[in-house]
């Protein structure tokens, strides 16, 4: 139980630079893997769900040098991979686990994958369906983990995907660069595109856009390269959200990723008001720049439907906390996927946010939010409830408050922000 920090009166200050992206760090431990040759990997975020995926290669025979945020990995080719003498544990990371599930349908062994207690309550048929549909020979446990993968013969596919997932898209990508022939998928909106972008930087054109309809050339060469991770934005917009509700703020955060299927929530920002400007913006491996945020004293109502859901899915619990300080009434609708995630983080917003007297209401596929009405606290002690996202939105929310407030399950937020509270800390001094 961790008490956190309120009345902040000073505001917010100064520069931070926060943890490597967590989508671009599990890619790159995935690709260079797959790739030959020495791979160097920059500002890597050694964070539990990573370390599952650096796990789970090492046991597969790939050496892995973790120093800091510097990441070594000696690939050993498309075809290089050996069967794990134990089965793979993938921990808290639904990523690790539909990502791999796809590359590991397509090897010569069989593979068996385990998770704690929050993941394996988390459904996999939405991974395994796709993949089954190319060939793979995957067992789930009534749609979860554990799940047991045996060897396939991977067949090209044009697929369809029927919601707007990065993770199932990625999973049926990797599968795809071990079939008979170049594979098809249809995105009905545009998700995070990190797979896509990172693999024609090891290989050439292993991967074409074409409106809707993304080609994975099959069986590529692909090459060890250099890397470097920009902040991750879902991290950072913890603080932008922060600096933007906490009077008498203003901080830079530096070298985050901008990434157009991620910013969906500086958009949101920017419609609200917020006062957000993009400095020094770059273009590496991934367009990055650094984030100036200063206070706003009123924030507009914002409805968000279903076509914006993909580009701030992690970030949706934050839009419910800016829009309960907006002036108005706000909607989060179509983010369903919301309900999928480490809790039901629907019914866990409002929960949680209602304790603190936020005037939200649960929707089938989001929440009505009035940011109009004053904050009467009725129950100081709050929980993650094991989400790691929660537990930092939580955290953002009590900087808001004139009372104590302690936050149960913190250690959750280790998952993908193992230095949060230091970082809150050192903006807060």
């Amino acid at each position: 139980m961790k008490e956190l920090v309120v009345n902040l009166n000073t505001g917010l200050h100064g520069e931070l630079s926060v943890p490597g992206d967590k989508s671009i760090s599990h890619r790159s431990v995935i690709l260079s893997s797959i790739s030959k040759g020495t791979s160097h990997i920059h500002h890597f975020l050694a964070s539990d769900d990573c370390i599952s995926t650096i796990n789970a290669f090492r046991k597969m025979g790939v050496k892995i040098d973790l120093a800091g945020d510097k990441l070594t990995v000696e690939g050993v080719g498309l075809d290089g991979l050996s069967k794990p003498d134990t089965k793979l544990d993938m921990g808290n990371s639904g990523t690790t686990t539909r990502l791999l599930s796809g590359l590991l349908a397509a090897q010569k062994f069989t593979t068996n994958l385990i998770g704690d207690d929050s993941l394996s309550k988390r459904p996999m048929k939405r991974v395994s369906k796709p993949l089954s549909v190319m060939g793979a020979r995957i067992e789930t446990t009534d749609g979860h983990l554990p799940m047991t993968i045996n060897p396939g013969h991977i067949k090209a596919v044009k697929y369809e995907l029927p919601m707007a997932s990065a993770q199932v898209k990625s999973a049926i990508i990797l599968a795809a660069l071990n079939s008979n022939e170049d594979s098809v998928v249809i995105e009905p909106q545009v998700t995070r595109n990190h797979t896509e972008t990172m693999l024609n930087q090891f290989g050439d054109d292993v991967i074409e856009r074409h409106g809707d309809e993304i080609i994975v050339h099959h069986r590529p060469e692909l090459t060890a390269q250099d890397i470097n991770v920009p902040g991750d934005i879902s991290s950072a917009a913890f603080f932008l959200v922060a600096a933007t509700l906490v009077p008498n703020s203003h901080i830079i955060l530096k070298n985050v990723g901008i990434n157009p299927t991620r910013t969906g929530i500086l958009d949101v920002l920017i419609q609200m008001g917020a006062n957000i400007k993009l400095l020094n913006q770059t273009n590496d491996s991934e367009p990055a720049a650094d984030i100036e945020v200063t206070y706003t004293q009123e924030l507009k109502p914002i409805d968000v439907n279903e076509e914006r859901i993909p580009l701030m899915i992690d970030e949706l619990p934050l839009v419910a906390l800016l829009a309960s300080r907006a002036d108005g009434h706000s909607t989060i609708t179509g983010a369903e996927e919301l309900r999928f995630k480490e809790t039901d983080r629907i019914k866990t917003v409002v929960e949680e946010f209602q304790k603190i007297g936020i005037q939200i209401e649960e929707l089938p596929n989001g929440f009505s939010i009035d940011g109009s009405k004053d904050w009467q606290v009725v129950n100081a002690s709050l929980d993650s409830h094991g989400d790691h996202r929660i537990g930092m939105t939580l955290a953002v929310s009590a900087l808001l408050l004139d009372t104590d407030v302690q936050l149960n399950g913190e250690d959750a937020i280790s998952i993908s922000y193992p230095q949060f509270f230091d970082h809150l800390k050192h903006l807060s001094d």
